[in-house]
């Protein structure tokens, strides 16, 4: 009985996980490397002929973009999930394969002026449509005996629609053990899908941490805030360009807009149009419009039950044709673009970028996680200017951040999560999914509370009879920053991140004595007093 560690593994993307239990070899999430978490997409650390089955947690392509290349290299096994996430995967598979094909295209063109040699895709869509004829499904809290001594049983992660938990009751040699992998999970309060499922307890953990090392902000002002960036931006006249993740975050941005509408907040262009400017955002919300009964929170369910449509309003349009896309950026009518996608490494977000960063009236707004040496992180962190198809773009637009519109849960509320692991109370919990100062941190943390903890590396194996690691992982070599001026320093990358631990260590010191807030002020004045000597 033994767990390995294949992605996400002390980094936010890649999510891979496999289980040998029983003569059998189950993949949990087989996910695309991206941003600097990139190791070797095309390359698996295990044979995909031998794999038996791969349980998906949710339709994220961090979780489940490389599901057409296992195909394509040989497994032909079962793929089991949410019957939501099954009618969302079939669409953002798709689109993740026509990326693949259009990145290969344009490197193609650079080689052939170059005399470099040409590229593959990672897949095609023909690989994407191919997984299809594998997957199964199934609904939440449905018990089903998936092999002999493997129960798996789905239950909601509150992250995206159909997003899961998954618990897993493993038997060998008459052992038994109980194993539960967060998959991602979801922030509270959030419109449309419920909170995530809490535990009684488990053996083991498997979980997230990508906001290990930090909270989000108060969930009322998720609303407020974007009527007020809405209003500011109207005002003077420019574009508000929201890069969002098709699948979840566009849907959200979608209720909260209907909410603004509905209640005039916008006061400087009450009519202003918003534009869902990504074909494969349209499709979602169609799958969000489907039968959803056991998916819904209750706010949601009453408002679809009462007739209201989640996803409409006065002034919503779609762009299906890239013509259509551009034509977008010689209108001058100030408007609200939503594109994909949400970190701003492809799509069609990246040419709104290099259409409106230079305007100062214009604002970017970014609504979820920036990875790591990703486009959206280097424009988060202050760069002046960032190269878009080989060009130059200064950045004079406002660049905003809208924290607290998460859909991952925050530090507190993964510790609420994995605290209430009591009967068992876990031998190991496995932190996964968080950057690779933040997970070790976060394990860290669950040490501090008396829970077993660690950050796995790379290729790591554990036995989960004895509880444990039978092969030490490593890890892989990060890949640079290719941002243009934008790159920053792994010096200055590190000062970045300490001075969000000292915001966070600042928030956490609310209600503690006067005079120790006092010796602490006097000892950060001091510190700063220095450096800008």
């Amino acid at each position: 009985m033994k767990l390995n560690f294949y992605g996400a593994d002390r980094c936010v993307t890649g999510s891979c996980h496999g289980l040998e239990v029983n003569g059998k070899k189950i993949l949990i999430d087989c996910g695309l490397q991206q941003g600097r978490d990139e190791i070797s997409n095309p390359e698996f650390p295990f044979s995909p002929p031998e794999i038996d089955c791969v349980l998906v947690t949710h339709a994220h392509i961090d979780h489940s973009g490389r599901l057409p290349l296992l195909v394509k290299q040989g497994f032909r096994g079962r793929i089991l999930t949410t019957r939501i996430t099954a009618d969302l995967l079939e669409i953002m598979l798709l689109d993740s394969a026509y990326i693949q094909v259009q990145d290969a295209e344009w490197k193609n063109r650079k080689a052939e002026r170059s005399g470099m040699g040409r590229v593959e895709p990672l897949y095609t869509p023909e690989d994407a449509e191919a997984v299809m004829q594998y997957m199964t499904t199934c609904e939440y809290g449905q018990i089903i005996d998936l092999y002999d001594g493997v129960e798996v049983e789905f239950v909601d992660a509150g992250h995206l629609l159909g997003s899961s938990c998954i618990a897993m009751e493993l038997t060998e040699n008459g052992v038994r053990k109980r194993i539960v992998f967060s998959g991602d999970l979801g922030n509270i309060n959030q419109p449309i899908i419920r909170d995530p499922v809490h535990f009684q307890g488990a053996d083991y953990v498997v979980m997230e941490s990508t906001y290990g090392d930090r909270n989000h902000t108060g969930v009322w002002s998720y609303r407020d805030n974007l009527a007020v960036i809405i209003d500011e931006t109207m005002a003077r006249g420019g574009n508000l360009i929201i890069p969002a993740f098709a699948v979840g975050r566009t849907q959200e941005l979608l209720y909260f807009i209907r909410e603004i509408k509905d209640a005039r907040e916008v006061r400087s262009k009450p009519d202003f149009q918003v534009y869902i400017d990504s074909p494969l955002a349209r499709r979602a919300t169609e799958i969000f419009k489907g039968d959803l009964l056991d998916y819904l929170d209750n706010d949601a369910f009453q408002l679809v039950k009462g007739g209201t449509h989640m996803f409409s309003f006065d002034g919503l349009r779609t762009t299906e044709s890239v013509q259509e896309s551009r034509e977008l950026n010689t209108d001058p009518t100030p408007k609200v673009i939503l594109s994909a996608s949400g970190m701003c490494e492809a799509g069609r977000i990246r040419h709104h970028l290099k259409h409106n960063l230079w305007r100062p009236e214009c604002t970017v707004l970014f609504v979820g996680f920036q990875g790591e040496g990703t486009l959206g992180r280097t424009l988060l962190e202050g760069a002046e200017s960032v190269k878009l198809f080989g060009e130059e773009i200064a950045v004079h637009a406002k660049i905003m951040n809208l924290q607290g519109m998460s859909s991952h849960a925050d530090r507190d509320h993964l510790l609420e999560w994995i605290t209430d692991f009591t009967s068992p109370k876990p031998q190991q919990v496995f932190v996964v999914h968080g950057d690779r100062e933040v997970a070790p941190y976060f394990a860290q943390s669950l040490n501090a509370k008396g829970i077993p903890a660690h950050a796995p590396q790379y290729t790591e194996v554990y036995d989960l009879v004895t509880n444990t690691m039978l092969q030490p992982g490593y890890l892989p070599a990060r890949k640079a920053k290719v941002s243009g001026s934008g790159r920053f320093s792994a010096p200055y990358e590190r000062l970045v991140k300490m001075g969000q631990i000292l915001n966070e260590s600042i928030k956490r010191s609310k209600g503690r004595d006067n005079k120790s807030l006092a010796r602490f002020a006097d000892q950060l004045k001091q510190l700063l007093e220095k450096w800008e000597a």
